[in-house]
């Protein structure tokens, strides 16, 4: 996921950190503000979603 969103949005991404979490956490922020949420959601994120969520936020 991390190339995925490199590779289409790094002319506006200084960088992409993976920071550690316990009891199944997955969240996507983007200058501060949630892009996608496992919690919110109830699934993890399909394959270009958070990519296209990016897309919309940059």
């Amino acid at each position: 996921m991390a190339e995925e969103i490199l590779t289409e949005h790094a002319e506006r991404l200084q960088a992409v950190v993976i920071v550690p979490s316990s009891g199944g956490r997955f969240v996507v922020k983007a200058g501060g503000k949630k892009v996608f949420s496992k919690a919110d959601a109830g699934r993890f994120p399909r394959e270009g979603e958070v990519a296209a969520a990016l897309a919309k936020t940059l």
